[in-house]
Formats: C-alpha cells, sequence, structure tokens
C-alpha cells in the first residue's frame, strides 16, 4: 500500500500495517527490512513493554496473572485494513480475552508456546501523510481498569558513520552510549520530543501525545529504534512490572508525529 502527500513530495509505504517507508524527495528515512539490524521496520509493544523471561512469563494483573513473552502479544494478531485513501489508512487488530495466542519466539527463543491476556481490547493504528510529516495514531479501545503499557517501535535508517545524536530541550545523546546501552535500551524518560540530527539528508523530530517518555535502541551503526513508550521497564529491579501499567479509562488516544527538516 502507498501514501502519496498532496504535493507529492513525500511517499510512504506500509505492508499488512507495518511502516516499511518513507520517502521525503527520495530520500529513505526508514530502516529497510534485509538490511544489517533488526528484520523489521516498525511495530508495537503491548499491553507489556520489556523482557518477561525474569518473571517466567508471567504477568500479574487485577483478573489474575497472564502469560506474555517480551514486548506483549499484540505482534501476534493480525492487521485488518478498515479504511484508506490517498494519504491516509486505518488498520485495527482484535483480542478476546482468555484466547490463547500461539507465540512466534518459540521455541527457539521462548519457553512459552502461547500466550494470552484476561482483558478484551480492539487497537487501532492510523497513518496520515501531510505535505511536512508523518502522523501515526493509537487508538485503544478496552474495560476501563485494564493495566497495559504501550510502546511503539519504528526503526530509522542511519549513514553507519557513527555521528548522528539525539537531541532533546534538556540534553545530547550520542550513538555510542545507545549502542553502550545495549539489548537494555537508553532511556529518554519525561519528555515527549526528540531530534535525530544528522551529517547529512533530513534531520527527524519525532514528537508525542500520550507517551511521554522513550527508549532508543540499536547494535549496529547503519540504523536506530527511537521509540515512544509509556514507561521504561528497567530490567535491573527485581518487580520489573510494578508501578509500570497505565490504567484504562476505556478508549484513548495516543499520537506520534515524524517530520523531516
Amino acid at each position: 500500500m502507498i501514501l502519496t502527500s498532496p504535493d507529492k513530495h513525500s511517499i510512504v509505504k506500509i505492508a499488512k500495517g507495518e511502516l516499511v517507508s518513507y520517502k521525503k524527495n527520495e530520500e529513505e528515512l526508514i530502516h529497510q527490512k534485509g538490511d544489517p539490524g533488526w528484520r523489521n521496520s516498525d511495530t508495537e509493544m503491548f499491553p507489556v513493554i520489556g523482557a518477561t523471561a525474569k518473571s517466567n512469563f508471567t504477568i500479574p494483573t487485577p483478573k489474575g496473572n497472564a502469560i506474555q513473552d517480551q514486548h506483549g502479544l499484540l505482534r501476534e494478531l493480525d492487521y485488518k485494513l478498515m479504511e484508506r485513501n490517498e494519504t491516509s489508512a486505518t488498520f485495527k487488530k482484535v483480542y478476546k480475552k482468555n484466547t490463547a495466542t500461539k507465540n512466534s519466539k518459540f521455541p527457539e527463543k521462548s519457553a512459552e508456546q502461547v500466550v494470552s491476556w484476561p482483558y478484551s481490547f480492539t487497537f487501532e493504528k492510523r497513518f496520515s501523510l501531510t505535505n511536512e510529516s508523518l502522523s501515526i495514531s493509537f487508538n485503544i479501545n478496552s474495560e476501563k481498569g485494564m493495566p497495559y503499557m504501550l510502546g511503539y517501535h519504528p526503526a530509522f535508517k542511519l549513514s553507519g558513520t557513527s555521528f548522528e545524536i539525539l537531541q532533546t530541550s534538556t540534553q545530547k545523546i550520542t550513538l555510542q552510549e545507545i549502542l553502550k546501552a545495549g539489548s537494555l535500551a537508553f532511556p529518554v524518560l519525561n519528555c515527549n520530543k526528540i531530534e535525530l540530527i544528522k551529517e547529512k539528508g533530513f534531520n527527524i523530530a519525532i514528537k508525542t501525545e500520550g507517551f511521554n517518555n522513550f527508549m532508543c535502541w540499536t547494535e549496529v551503526t547503519n540504523m536506530l529504534c527511537i521509540e515512544p513508550i509509556t514507561r521504561y521497564p528497567n530490567p535491573n529491579k527485581k518487580e520489573l512490572f510494578s508501578n509500570l501499567f497505565h490504567i484504562s479509562k476505556g478508549s484513548e488516544i495516543f499520537n506520534v508525529e515524524i517530520k523531516p527538516f
């Protein structure tokens, strides 16, 4: 699927709900599948963020324990296209509570064959392309009181020179600092805007509503994941998921704007 901006200078490609390309004036901004670093271009983390092996893949909820693998079960569900036009598209995933869902990480990367969650939910992802930016919104509908964590996990294309930096209103972060953080990911907390500054080509500003935190991850110099998150799950803490959950109000919307400049 292709979205085209009104001025025809920006083109977005989407495959089964995944952002696989965003070109501005023919410059690719998104990490490409098959390149070193990560096998995807974007995904979502829901209803948990972070590794779950240390807690035996068990997440306590008010409705009992749930079995979840790293970053939650949402990625195991398929998106259904709901509507589209030249500049926008909306996709939806639907989950019925306690449905046993095949875990794609089993058996190579996980001991759990199936995962489940004791709440029903619908999860909508909407792309909207303008001449200036690409917006991605997430509309979550669930039972009031459902605990959850939400993260958006896009990967951006880098030059491979290691000279890119991230900049917020209060700090500058080098790619080397993010590489050093490794699999823990580098936290950027209490922040709703971050900029990827490059030596050449478009810089990228990422502005969010509802998340208020980021974590940044890469293990290579040709791509960088800049991930808006509701909370940062510190795996060094004994109680990984204690006090990390957002409590659903029933219907909530989160927004991410990706703006080349």
